[in-house]
């Protein structure tokens, strides 16, 4: 989201010392991948809908380049589905209704296509059936939820704020100072609305979402009543106190087996903060860590892995980020940062499509809200998107500049690397540790490969690579992404 983001670049230090110091490939280099260690079963690929959606929702173009990996013509050019698999959507906490002479405070710096309608518009009848209850609301954004789900995506659902009449000032940009802005008589409330969603989604829209967060970064201290977007701030005691009502509202809807994920903090180092300050009581009503990856380039993600996934036994999500190099190379290397030391199941980019063309992937005019340019950024992520699928195996290769997935029914080993050097390079990787390698016919290893200083080539095909026994070399331009495919690979 578009928030402090400079503040964390400067909190960013303290990154795992050399180790991640060194991670950056500025000269030929082997990588021995080794499949006897693994980080889990890979989940996919996300965005979240919320702004870009409840502008371009009734997309069907849209739909299918995020959410298959189909080719899609837009504006005229023949663009590889991303197959982008989870969608996050935003409950709004948005409305224009007025109850007993209250209405919604509104932020003077936030725009229109960012205020999201919630249903819940009317304290006085928590009843879902009544008129209270206003379905036909965020019309927009929902349609992509539903065509996000018709075309294979797992869903979450998301608050970035509770209704603004839940606030203490009305407002769901945030309190005035920043400080704790959902009324403590609405802690249940926030969760019944959240809870009423999901079961109305299930029953009415087709779409049964996997997990339910009640947070956005709760406990960053930038949501103000002056703010460009919704959002609330929560501390970990307040967190503490709305848990076991989601977990009661969902389970008395018979939503037993919709998990809860938490606390979507916005950098690895706070997550870990407020994940070690819960009690083991409020610990178990979460059955996912989510965590947003703007910290960058900082931050002990292997800290927070230990912490959620080796101790607590619990799932660990990177469930958003972005930044604002168009490049793409920023997004590649913190991604492959994020797999070397967080070891996510599932990697969420905020908004496929911004305003900011640094931060889109497809960009849009926010003032006639029409699409624009297509950013490189799109084709690094399809290095990795349409590559690295569901049910992959995650495997070791020591670095932090490349990543391995195995296919293990289809014996297909999948490498994503990057040179963020300003200098080529020849990246060699060594396979001995599998039992076999064969490649494809004459060992051939297909390449795709995003060069990201303009000019080059864009997620482009190339059939010129072949096996050496068991080891593969590939050059690589400056600041470009490469994606191998290794075919007849078992362990």
């Amino acid at each position: 989201m578009i928030r402090r983001r400079t503040l964390l670049a400067a909190a960013g230090g303290g990154l795992l010392g050399s180790a991640l110091a060194t991670g950056t490939a500025h000269a030929d280099a082997t990588i021995a991948v080794n499949p006897s260690t693994t980080y889990g079963t890979w989940e996919g690929w996300g965005t979240s809908l919320a702004w870009w959606a409840n502008v371009f929702g009734a997309r069907e173009d849209f739909a299918d380049l995020f959410f298959t990996t189909k080719t899609t013509t837009y504006n005229g050019t023949a663009l590889p589905g991303l197959g982008l698999n989870i969608a996050r959507y935003n409950l709004g906490a948005c409305s224009s209704n007025s109850v007993g002479g209250e209405s919604m405070a509104v932020s003077p710096d936030i725009p229109s296509f960012k205020q999201i309608e919630g249903y819940w518009q009317d304290w006085n009848n928590e009843d879902p059936t009544s008129s209270a209850w206003k379905w036909t609301a965020d019309a927009t954004q929902r349609a992509m939820l539903v065509k996000a789900t018709a075309r294979g995506a797992t869903t979450e659902l998301f608050a970035n704020s509770p209704m603004w009449w839940m606030c203490l000032n009305h407002n769901p940009s945030g309190a005035a100072g920043g400080g704790n802005n959902l009324q403590s008589w609405n802690y249940r409330q926030h969760a019944s609305h959240l809870a009423a969603v999901a079961l109305h989604a299930k029953q009415n829209w087709g779409v049964d979402f996997a997990t339910v967060e009640a947070f956005n970064e709760p406990s960053s201290s930038w949501w103000t009543a002056t703010g460009t977007q919704e959002g609330c701030h929560m501390d970990a005691t307040v967190q503490s106190a709305v848990l076991p009502y989601l977990r009661s509202e969902l389970d008395k809807r018979g939503l037993t087996a919709t998990r809860i994920s938490a606390s979507d903090e916005t950098s690895y180092d706070l997550a870990r903060t407020t994940w070690n300050s819960f009690s083991a009581t409020t610990k178990g009503y979460v059955n996912r860590v989510n965590v947003h990856g703007y910290q960058g380039s900082g931050g002990r993600r292997d800290l927070l892995y230990t912490d959620v996934v080796t101790t607590a036994g619990k799932a660990l999500w990177n469930s958003e980020t972005g930044d604002s190099d168009g490049t793409g190379m920023t997004l590649a290397g913190n991604l492959l940062y994020d797999f070397r030391w967080l070891h996510p199941t599932a990697w969420v980019y905020w908004q496929v499509m911004d305003p900011s063309a640094g931060w889109a992937m497809i960009a849009y005019d926010a003032s006639t809200l029409q699409p624009g340019a297509i950013q490189t950024k799109y084709y690094v992520m399809a290095q990795f998107s349409r590559h690295i699928r569901p049910g992959m195996t995650i495997l070791d290769t020591g670095v932090s500049y490349a990543v391995a997935a195995l296919d293990k029914p289809a014996k297909r080993l999948v490498i994503v690397a990057a040179n963020t050097s300003s200098s080529a390079q020849t990246l060699t990787f060594d396979l001995s540790r599998f039992t076999t390698v064969t490649g494809g016919t004459g060992g051939l290893v297909p390449r795709w490969n995003t060069v990201t200083t303009g000019g080059g080539d864009l997620y482009a095909s190339h059939s010129d690579t072949n096996l050496s026994g068991r080891t593969v070399a590939v050059p690589f331009a400056a600041k470009s992404v490469q994606t191998l495919q290794v075919d007849g690979v078992t362990v």
